[in-house]
Protein backbone atom coordinates (compact mmCIF):
# COMPACT_ATOMS: atom_id res chain seq x y z
CA UNK A 1 0.00 0.00 0.00
CA UNK A 2 1.42 3.37 -1.15
CA UNK A 3 0.83 5.76 2.11
CA UNK A 4 4.31 7.54 2.99
CA UNK A 5 5.13 7.14 6.44
CA UNK A 6 2.61 3.73 6.72
CA UNK A 7 2.98 0.51 5.53
CA UNK A 8 0.43 -2.22 4.76
CA UNK A 9 1.37 -5.40 2.78
CA UNK A 10 -0.54 -6.09 -0.66
CA UNK A 11 -3.69 -8.46 0.37
CA UNK A 12 -2.51 -8.71 4.43
CA UNK A 13 -2.41 -6.25 7.08
CA UNK A 14 0.51 -5.93 9.73
CA UNK A 15 0.19 -7.81 13.03
CA UNK A 16 2.25 -7.24 15.96
CA UNK A 17 5.71 -5.62 14.90
CA UNK A 18 9.29 -6.82 16.10
CA UNK A 19 11.68 -3.93 15.21
CA UNK A 20 15.44 -4.31 14.94
CA UNK A 21 17.61 -1.20 14.12
CA UNK A 22 20.81 -2.16 12.64
CA UNK A 23 23.56 0.24 10.80
CA UNK A 24 20.92 3.29 10.30
CA UNK A 25 18.46 0.55 8.93
CA UNK A 26 15.21 -0.01 10.79
CA UNK A 27 14.05 -3.91 9.93
CA UNK A 28 10.32 -4.23 11.29
CA UNK A 29 9.64 -8.18 11.40
CA UNK A 30 5.57 -8.32 11.50
CA UNK A 31 3.09 -10.93 11.71
CA UNK A 32 1.57 -11.27 8.34
CA UNK A 33 -2.15 -11.54 9.20
CA UNK A 34 -3.71 -12.68 6.00
CA UNK A 35 -7.36 -13.40 7.15
CA UNK A 36 -7.75 -16.19 4.97
CA UNK A 37 -9.47 -19.09 5.65
CA UNK A 38 -8.81 -22.15 6.67
CA UNK A 39 -5.82 -20.92 8.40
CA UNK A 40 -2.54 -21.96 7.11
CA UNK A 41 -0.23 -20.83 9.70
CA UNK A 42 0.88 -17.56 11.36
CA UNK A 43 4.46 -16.27 9.82
CA UNK A 44 6.61 -13.18 10.41
CA UNK A 45 7.00 -11.27 7.36
CA UNK A 46 10.03 -7.77 7.39
CA UNK A 47 9.62 -4.67 5.85
CA UNK A 48 12.85 -2.39 5.81
CA UNK A 49 13.43 0.90 5.98
CA UNK A 50 15.94 3.67 6.23
CA UNK A 51 13.39 6.59 5.96
CA UNK A 52 10.37 6.12 8.23
CA UNK A 53 8.33 6.89 5.18
CA UNK A 54 9.51 4.45 2.56
CA UNK A 55 9.10 0.83 3.67
CA UNK A 56 10.46 -2.46 1.46
CA UNK A 57 8.66 -5.31 2.26
CA UNK A 58 11.24 -8.49 1.89
CA UNK A 59 9.04 -11.68 2.10
CA UNK A 60 8.28 -14.24 4.60
CA UNK A 61 11.04 -14.43 7.43
CA UNK A 62 9.96 -17.22 9.61
CA UNK A 63 7.68 -19.08 7.98
CA UNK A 64 4.65 -21.13 10.15
CA UNK A 65 6.57 -24.31 11.54
CA UNK A 66 3.39 -26.44 10.01
CA UNK A 67 0.75 -27.97 11.14
CA UNK A 68 1.86 -30.47 13.52
CA UNK A 69 4.53 -27.63 14.78
CA UNK A 70 4.29 -26.15 18.19
CA UNK A 71 4.65 -23.13 15.91
CA UNK A 72 2.50 -23.50 13.68
CA UNK A 73 1.67 -20.06 14.65
CA UNK A 74 4.32 -17.36 14.68
CA UNK A 75 3.76 -15.14 17.27
CA UNK A 76 5.30 -11.86 18.83
CA UNK A 77 8.82 -12.40 20.06
CA UNK A 78 12.16 -10.36 20.43
CA UNK A 79 15.79 -9.70 18.45
CA UNK A 80 19.32 -10.24 20.10
CA UNK A 81 22.65 -10.02 19.02
CA UNK A 82 25.13 -12.05 21.30
CA UNK A 83 29.05 -10.52 21.41
CA UNK A 84 29.88 -12.71 18.33
CA UNK A 85 27.29 -10.98 16.17
CA UNK A 86 24.74 -13.95 16.28
CA UNK A 87 21.34 -12.75 15.51
CA UNK A 88 19.11 -14.45 17.98
CA UNK A 89 15.45 -14.83 17.82
CA UNK A 90 13.03 -15.35 20.24
CA UNK A 91 8.98 -15.88 19.89
CA UNK A 92 5.99 -17.47 20.74
CA UNK A 93 4.74 -20.39 19.27
CA UNK A 94 1.34 -21.79 19.47
CA UNK A 95 -1.18 -24.17 17.59
CA UNK A 96 -4.40 -24.57 18.29
CA UNK A 97 -4.22 -28.69 18.57
CA UNK A 98 -1.83 -28.60 20.65
CA UNK A 99 -3.18 -28.29 24.60
CA UNK A 100 -2.07 -27.07 27.67
CA UNK A 101 -2.67 -29.11 31.14
CA UNK A 102 -5.58 -26.48 31.56
CA UNK A 103 -6.71 -27.60 28.18
CA UNK A 104 -6.58 -24.49 26.23
CA UNK A 105 -4.16 -24.44 23.15
CA UNK A 106 -0.45 -24.39 24.64
CA UNK A 107 1.96 -21.53 24.26
CA UNK A 108 5.30 -21.57 23.97
CA UNK A 109 8.88 -20.02 23.20
CA UNK A 110 11.14 -20.94 20.85
CA UNK A 111 14.63 -19.83 19.68
CA UNK A 112 16.62 -19.73 16.56
CA UNK A 113 19.44 -17.88 15.33
CA UNK A 114 21.20 -16.60 12.11
CA UNK A 115 24.27 -16.25 10.75
CA UNK A 116 23.76 -14.25 7.64
CA UNK A 117 22.40 -10.87 8.41
CA UNK A 118 18.41 -12.13 9.44
CA UNK A 119 18.01 -13.28 5.86
CA UNK A 120 17.41 -17.20 7.27
CA UNK A 121 17.25 -18.03 10.32
CA UNK A 122 17.91 -21.65 12.30
CA UNK A 123 15.19 -23.45 14.74
CA UNK A 124 16.50 -24.60 17.74
CA UNK A 125 14.21 -27.11 18.76
CA UNK A 126 15.73 -28.35 22.12
CA UNK A 127 15.47 -24.45 23.42
CA UNK A 128 11.77 -24.41 23.82
CA UNK A 129 10.08 -24.24 26.50
CA UNK A 130 6.23 -23.85 28.50
CA UNK A 131 5.03 -21.77 31.68
CA UNK A 132 6.43 -22.97 34.72
CA UNK A 133 5.10 -23.63 37.56
CA UNK A 134 2.46 -21.05 38.59
CA UNK A 135 1.32 -19.80 35.53
CA UNK A 136 -1.33 -20.55 32.85
CA UNK A 137 -0.37 -22.84 30.27
CA UNK A 138 -2.18 -21.24 27.65
CA UNK A 139 -0.36 -17.78 28.35
CA UNK A 140 2.90 -17.44 27.75
CA UNK A 141 3.96 -15.36 25.05
CA UNK A 142 5.69 -11.90 23.48
CA UNK A 143 9.15 -13.35 25.03
CA UNK A 144 11.07 -9.80 25.02
CA UNK A 145 15.63 -10.22 25.64
CA UNK A 146 18.21 -7.61 26.66
CA UNK A 147 21.43 -7.87 28.27
CA UNK A 148 21.72 -6.94 31.65
CA UNK A 149 25.34 -5.62 31.71
CA UNK A 150 25.27 -5.00 35.36
CA UNK A 151 24.06 -8.80 36.22
CA UNK A 152 26.58 -10.56 33.46
CA UNK A 153 22.69 -12.16 31.98
CA UNK A 154 20.27 -12.08 29.64
CA UNK A 155 16.70 -11.28 30.89
CA UNK A 156 13.20 -12.42 28.98
CA UNK A 157 9.94 -10.55 30.33
CA UNK A 158 7.32 -12.85 29.34
CA UNK A 159 3.89 -12.07 28.71
CA UNK A 160 1.91 -14.78 31.77
CA UNK A 161 -1.01 -15.24 33.68
CA UNK A 162 -1.13 -17.09 37.22
CA UNK A 163 -2.67 -19.79 37.64
CA UNK A 164 -4.95 -18.48 40.54
CA UNK A 165 -6.63 -15.75 41.25
CA UNK A 166 -9.33 -13.36 40.02
CA UNK A 167 -9.55 -14.02 36.25
CA UNK A 168 -9.43 -10.73 35.03
CA UNK A 169 -6.08 -9.73 37.61
CA UNK A 170 -3.73 -12.38 36.71
CA UNK A 171 -1.65 -10.95 34.29
CA UNK A 172 1.60 -10.39 35.07
CA UNK A 173 5.46 -10.23 33.33
CA UNK A 174 7.22 -13.08 34.34
CA UNK A 175 11.09 -13.54 33.94
CA UNK A 176 13.86 -16.09 33.22
CA UNK A 177 17.18 -15.45 32.88
CA UNK A 178 20.32 -16.99 31.24
CA UNK A 179 24.14 -17.16 31.06
CA UNK A 180 24.07 -18.51 27.12
CA UNK A 181 20.67 -17.64 25.50
CA UNK A 182 20.15 -21.28 25.56
CA UNK A 183 19.51 -22.13 28.51
CA UNK A 184 16.49 -20.36 30.42
CA UNK A 185 15.70 -20.60 34.80
CA UNK A 186 12.77 -18.92 36.34
CA UNK A 187 12.98 -15.85 38.25
CA UNK A 188 11.04 -13.36 40.16
CA UNK A 189 8.15 -12.02 38.12
CA UNK A 190 9.16 -8.59 36.47
CA UNK A 191 6.34 -6.82 36.80
CA UNK A 192 3.28 -8.28 38.86
CA UNK A 193 0.27 -5.33 39.52
CA UNK A 194 -2.42 -7.86 39.64
CA UNK A 195 -4.74 -5.49 37.62
CA UNK A 196 -5.04 -6.58 34.54
CA UNK A 197 -5.60 -9.43 31.71
CA UNK A 198 -2.22 -9.64 30.56
CA UNK A 199 0.64 -7.24 29.52
CA UNK A 200 1.21 -8.23 26.09
CA UNK A 201 4.40 -7.18 24.21
CA UNK A 202 6.11 -6.23 27.06
CA UNK A 203 9.72 -4.43 26.79
CA UNK A 204 12.30 -2.45 28.71
CA UNK A 205 14.75 -0.03 27.38
CA UNK A 206 17.53 2.79 29.32
CA UNK A 207 17.42 6.64 28.26
CA UNK A 208 19.49 9.00 29.97
CA UNK A 209 19.02 7.62 33.18
CA UNK A 210 15.35 6.69 33.30
CA UNK A 211 14.27 3.06 32.33
CA UNK A 212 11.12 2.58 30.59
CA UNK A 213 8.89 -0.51 30.69
CA UNK A 214 6.39 -0.74 27.90
CA UNK A 215 3.20 -3.36 27.35
CA UNK A 216 -0.10 -3.24 25.72
CA UNK A 217 -2.37 -3.58 28.17
CA UNK A 218 -5.08 -6.82 27.10
CA UNK A 219 -8.05 -5.68 29.16
CA UNK A 220 -11.26 -3.41 28.60
CA UNK A 221 -8.84 -0.30 27.46
CA UNK A 222 -6.95 -2.21 24.90
CA UNK A 223 -4.03 0.26 24.63
CA UNK A 224 -0.38 0.17 24.98
CA UNK A 225 1.11 1.85 28.14
CA UNK A 226 4.47 2.45 29.65
CA UNK A 227 5.62 2.74 33.19
CA UNK A 228 9.02 4.42 34.66
CA UNK A 229 11.56 3.94 37.39
CA UNK A 230 15.52 4.49 38.11
CA UNK A 231 16.54 1.39 37.60
CA UNK A 232 15.23 -2.18 36.36
CA UNK A 233 14.14 -2.92 40.03
CA UNK A 234 12.09 -0.23 39.95
CA UNK A 235 9.44 0.62 41.91
CA UNK A 236 7.93 1.48 38.48
CA UNK A 237 6.32 5.08 38.57
CA UNK A 238 3.16 5.28 36.80
CA UNK A 239 2.61 9.14 34.44
CA UNK A 240 0.11 11.25 34.24
CA UNK A 241 -0.69 10.29 31.15
CA UNK A 242 0.74 6.77 30.91
CA UNK A 243 -0.53 5.56 27.49
CA UNK A 244 0.96 5.97 24.12
CA UNK A 245 -2.42 6.22 21.65
CA UNK A 246 -5.71 5.48 21.82
CA UNK A 247 -7.95 2.06 21.52
CA UNK A 248 -7.20 2.18 17.52
CA UNK A 249 -3.24 2.16 18.17
CA UNK A 250 -1.74 -1.47 19.34
CA UNK A 251 1.64 -3.35 20.94
CA UNK A 252 3.63 -0.53 19.79
CA UNK A 253 7.54 -1.61 20.27
CA UNK A 254 10.73 0.87 19.56
CA UNK A 255 13.88 1.08 18.03
CA UNK A 256 16.52 3.55 18.55
CA UNK A 257 18.42 5.71 16.30
CA UNK A 258 20.99 8.63 16.74
CA UNK A 259 19.38 9.51 19.94
CA UNK A 260 15.90 9.23 19.08
CA UNK A 261 13.23 6.58 20.10
CA UNK A 262 10.56 5.07 17.63
CA UNK A 263 7.65 3.33 18.29
CA UNK A 264 6.31 0.52 15.61
CA UNK A 265 2.91 -0.27 16.38
CA UNK A 266 -0.38 -0.66 13.84
CA UNK A 267 -3.69 1.32 13.10
CA UNK A 268 -6.40 -1.83 13.38
CA UNK A 269 -8.50 -1.97 10.83
CA UNK A 270 -12.67 -2.37 11.25
CA UNK A 271 -14.96 -4.59 10.30
CA UNK A 272 -16.08 -4.06 6.57
CA UNK A 273 -13.81 -1.11 6.49
CA UNK A 274 -16.96 0.51 7.97
CA UNK A 275 -16.82 3.28 10.43
CA UNK A 276 -19.37 0.99 12.89
CA UNK A 277 -17.53 -1.96 12.13
CA UNK A 278 -15.91 -3.83 15.14
CA UNK A 279 -11.87 -3.02 15.65
CA UNK A 280 -10.18 -5.81 13.78
CA UNK A 281 -6.83 -7.65 15.14
CA UNK A 282 -4.07 -6.37 13.03
CA UNK A 283 -4.15 -3.43 10.40
CA UNK A 284 -1.36 -0.52 8.86
CA UNK A 285 2.26 -0.09 10.49
CA UNK A 286 2.01 3.57 11.87
CA UNK A 287 5.60 5.41 13.49
CA UNK A 288 5.27 7.16 16.37
CA UNK A 289 8.48 9.20 17.95
CA UNK A 290 8.85 9.45 21.65
CA UNK A 291 10.19 12.78 23.02
CA UNK A 292 11.75 12.89 26.28
CA UNK A 293 10.66 15.23 28.98
CA UNK A 294 12.55 17.03 31.76
CA UNK A 295 10.96 15.02 34.11
CA UNK A 296 11.00 12.26 32.30
CA UNK A 297 8.40 11.29 30.89
CA UNK A 298 7.32 11.11 27.56
CA UNK A 299 5.73 12.61 24.70
CA UNK A 300 4.18 10.99 21.50
CA UNK A 301 3.86 12.69 18.21
CA UNK A 302 4.70 11.57 14.46
CA UNK A 303 8.23 11.54 13.35
CA UNK A 304 9.11 15.08 11.51
CA UNK A 305 9.83 13.11 8.11
CA UNK A 306 6.23 12.14 8.13
CA UNK A 307 5.35 15.65 8.13
CA UNK A 308 8.61 16.49 5.10
CA UNK A 309 6.10 14.01 2.62
CA UNK A 310 4.12 17.10 2.19
CA UNK A 311 4.22 20.31 0.06
CA UNK A 312 4.42 23.62 2.36
CA UNK A 313 1.13 24.89 3.59
CA UNK A 314 -0.29 27.01 0.51
CA UNK A 315 -3.43 27.36 1.94
CA UNK A 316 -5.95 27.76 4.82
CA UNK A 317 -7.64 30.45 7.15
CA UNK A 318 -6.52 33.79 7.87
CA UNK A 319 -4.39 34.07 11.05
CA UNK A 320 -6.43 35.97 13.60
CA UNK A 321 -9.90 34.38 12.71
CA UNK A 322 -11.74 35.09 15.86
CA UNK A 323 -14.93 32.46 16.64
CA UNK A 324 -16.54 33.54 19.48
CA UNK A 325 -20.40 31.88 20.52
CA UNK A 326 -20.52 32.40 24.37
CA UNK A 327 -23.71 30.44 24.64
CA UNK A 328 -23.59 28.60 21.52
CA UNK A 329 -22.01 27.62 18.52
CA UNK A 330 -20.02 28.50 15.65
CA UNK A 331 -17.68 27.50 12.82
CA UNK A 332 -16.40 28.41 9.48
CA UNK A 333 -15.10 26.27 6.81
CA UNK A 334 -12.87 26.33 3.76
CA UNK A 335 -15.22 25.95 0.50
CA UNK A 336 -12.99 23.79 -1.33
CA UNK A 337 -12.77 19.94 -0.68
CA UNK A 338 -9.02 18.29 0.54
CA UNK A 339 -7.57 15.61 -1.56
CA UNK A 340 -7.12 11.88 -0.11
CA UNK A 341 -4.48 12.92 1.45
CA UNK A 342 -3.28 16.33 3.34
CA UNK A 343 -1.59 17.61 6.54
CA UNK A 344 -3.60 19.85 8.65
CA UNK A 345 -2.04 22.31 10.80
CA UNK A 346 -3.79 24.53 13.04
CA UNK A 347 -3.50 26.81 16.43
CA UNK A 348 -6.04 28.03 18.64
CA UNK A 349 -5.66 30.48 21.55
CA UNK A 350 -8.75 29.61 23.91
CA UNK A 351 -10.28 31.80 25.86
CA UNK A 352 -11.09 30.96 30.04
CA UNK A 353 -13.98 28.94 30.34
CA UNK A 354 -14.04 27.67 26.52
CA UNK A 355 -16.00 24.11 26.47
CA UNK A 356 -15.01 23.09 23.07
CA UNK A 357 -13.18 23.66 19.78
CA UNK A 358 -11.47 21.75 17.02
CA UNK A 359 -11.81 21.20 13.91
CA UNK A 360 -13.87 19.44 10.91
CA UNK A 361 -12.72 16.77 8.59
CA UNK A 362 -13.94 15.58 5.21
CA UNK A 363 -17.32 17.75 5.93
CA UNK A 364 -20.12 18.81 4.27
CA UNK A 365 -20.23 22.61 3.04
CA UNK A 366 -22.23 23.94 6.00
CA UNK A 367 -20.40 21.58 8.75
CA UNK A 368 -23.52 19.39 9.58
CA UNK A 369 -21.93 16.66 8.36
CA UNK A 370 -18.05 15.07 9.05
CA UNK A 371 -15.76 14.00 11.22
CA UNK A 372 -14.70 16.17 14.14
CA UNK A 373 -12.03 16.56 16.56
CA UNK A 374 -12.96 17.87 19.57
CA UNK A 375 -10.66 19.75 21.85
CA UNK A 376 -12.18 19.65 25.38
CA UNK A 377 -10.61 21.99 28.08
CA UNK A 378 -13.82 21.32 30.74
CA UNK A 379 -12.76 17.61 30.43
CA UNK A 380 -8.57 17.82 29.45
CA UNK A 381 -8.93 15.72 26.72
CA UNK A 382 -8.62 15.35 22.93
CA UNK A 383 -12.07 13.15 21.29
CA UNK A 384 -12.94 12.17 18.16
CA UNK A 385 -16.51 12.25 16.76
CA UNK A 386 -18.65 12.18 13.96
CA UNK A 387 -22.14 13.39 12.82
CA UNK A 388 -24.27 11.41 11.93
CA UNK A 389 -23.78 8.57 14.64
CA UNK A 390 -25.24 5.57 13.89
CA UNK A 391 -28.96 4.98 13.85
CA UNK A 392 -30.37 2.23 15.89
CA UNK A 393 -34.01 2.51 14.50
CA UNK A 394 -35.99 4.97 12.05
CA UNK A 395 -37.13 7.23 14.76
CA UNK A 396 -35.75 10.76 15.06
CA UNK A 397 -34.40 9.47 18.75
CA UNK A 398 -33.25 6.61 17.61
CA UNK A 399 -29.32 7.39 17.15
CA UNK A 400 -26.75 7.25 19.27
CA UNK A 401 -27.23 10.99 20.06
CA UNK A 402 -26.19 9.63 23.77
CA UNK A 403 -23.13 9.08 22.98
CA UNK A 404 -20.67 11.94 23.15
CA UNK A 405 -17.82 10.94 20.97
CA UNK A 406 -17.03 7.83 19.47
CA UNK A 407 -16.60 5.18 22.35
CA UNK A 408 -12.40 4.19 23.21
CA UNK A 409 -11.24 7.23 20.80
CA UNK A 410 -10.44 9.78 23.77
CA UNK A 411 -7.04 11.12 25.14
CA UNK A 412 -5.91 13.20 28.53
CA UNK A 413 -4.50 16.38 27.48
CA UNK A 414 -4.26 19.50 29.33
CA UNK A 415 -5.79 22.38 27.70
CA UNK A 416 -5.08 25.23 29.99
CA UNK A 417 -6.29 29.02 28.27
CA UNK A 418 -3.74 29.81 25.87
CA UNK A 419 -2.42 28.90 22.83
CA UNK A 420 -2.78 24.81 21.40
CA UNK A 421 -1.50 23.49 18.46
CA UNK A 422 -3.60 20.54 16.70
CA UNK A 423 -1.57 18.57 13.79
CA UNK A 424 -3.53 16.43 11.61
CA UNK A 425 -2.36 13.61 9.33
CA UNK A 426 -4.74 12.14 7.26
CA UNK A 427 -3.86 9.62 4.10
CA UNK A 428 -7.21 7.64 2.95
CA UNK A 429 -8.67 5.87 5.80
CA UNK A 430 -5.80 6.96 8.16
CA UNK A 431 -5.88 9.69 10.46
CA UNK A 432 -3.41 10.44 13.38
CA UNK A 433 -3.98 13.78 15.13
CA UNK A 434 -1.67 15.58 17.19
CA UNK A 435 -2.11 17.70 20.26
CA UNK A 436 0.79 20.37 21.15
CA UNK A 437 3.29 17.68 20.17
CA UNK A 438 2.67 15.38 22.41
CA UNK A 439 -0.29 13.70 22.52
CA UNK A 440 -1.28 11.41 19.61
CA UNK A 441 -4.65 9.92 18.41
CA UNK A 442 -4.78 7.54 15.72
CA UNK A 443 -8.01 6.31 13.92
CA UNK A 444 -9.63 4.89 10.90
CA UNK A 445 -11.94 7.08 9.11
CA UNK A 446 -13.61 5.25 6.24
CA UNK A 447 -17.48 5.74 5.14
CA UNK A 448 -16.41 9.82 4.16
CA UNK A 449 -13.97 10.09 1.67
CA UNK A 450 -14.04 13.72 0.47
CA UNK A 451 -15.13 16.54 1.95
CA UNK A 452 -14.09 20.24 3.44
CA UNK A 453 -12.62 21.27 6.44
CA UNK A 454 -13.03 23.96 9.04
CA UNK A 455 -12.51 24.99 12.53
CA UNK A 456 -15.41 25.37 15.43
CA UNK A 457 -16.15 26.75 19.00
CA UNK A 458 -18.86 25.73 21.29
CA UNK A 459 -19.98 27.52 24.32
CA UNK A 460 -16.71 30.26 24.05
CA UNK A 461 -14.32 31.46 22.28
CA UNK A 462 -10.99 31.14 20.64
CA UNK A 463 -8.51 33.13 18.11
CA UNK A 464 -7.26 30.85 15.47
CA UNK A 465 -3.50 31.69 14.97
CA UNK A 466 -2.78 29.11 12.24
CA UNK A 467 -4.73 27.20 10.21
CA UNK A 468 -3.24 25.65 7.13
CA UNK A 469 -3.84 23.01 4.73
CA UNK A 470 -0.58 21.27 2.89
CA UNK A 471 -0.89 18.76 0.62
CA UNK A 472 1.16 15.94 -1.98
CA UNK A 473 2.69 16.88 -5.54
CA UNK A 474 0.41 14.12 -7.24
CA UNK A 475 -0.75 14.19 -10.71
CA UNK A 476 -3.87 12.23 -9.86
CA UNK A 477 -4.89 14.37 -6.41
CA UNK A 478 -4.44 18.18 -7.85
CA UNK A 479 -2.76 20.51 -5.23
CA UNK A 480 -5.67 22.89 -3.26
CA UNK A 481 -5.77 25.93 -4.85
CA UNK A 482 -4.09 28.96 -2.26
CA UNK A 483 -6.20 31.87 -3.78
CA UNK A 484 -9.82 29.74 -3.16
CA UNK A 485 -8.89 28.68 0.35
CA UNK A 486 -7.73 31.47 2.28
CA UNK A 487 -10.65 33.04 3.65
CA UNK A 488 -11.90 34.74 7.15
CA UNK A 489 -14.71 33.86 9.45
CA UNK A 490 -17.95 35.31 8.70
Amino acid sequence: MNQPGFFRPDSAWVGDVIPWQEDGVFHLFYLHESRQMPRAGMPWHRAITEDLVNFRETGPAITSGGRRADDFNVYTGSIVQDADGMHHVFYTGQNPDLRGDDGLPLQVVLHATSLDGMRSWQRHPGDTFGATTGYETADWRDPFVFRDDEAGLWRMLITARHADGPARRRGVIAQCVSLDLHTWEPAEPFWNPRRYIAHECPEVFEWNGWWYLVYSEFSESFTTRYRMARSLSGPWLVPQHDSIDGRAYYAAKSAARDGRRFFFGWIASRESAHDDGAWQWAGTLSVLEAEQCADGTLAFHPPRELNATFDEPAAGLVAGTVLQALDGYADTMVPVTTPNAFRLDVTFDIAPHTSECGVLLRASGDGDEGYVLRLEPRRGRLVFDRWPRHRTGGEQWQISGDVPFAIELERPVDLAPGEHRLEVNVDGDICVATVDGATTLSTRIYDRTTGHVGAFVGEGAVVITEFSVATRSDPLSPALDADELILTAG
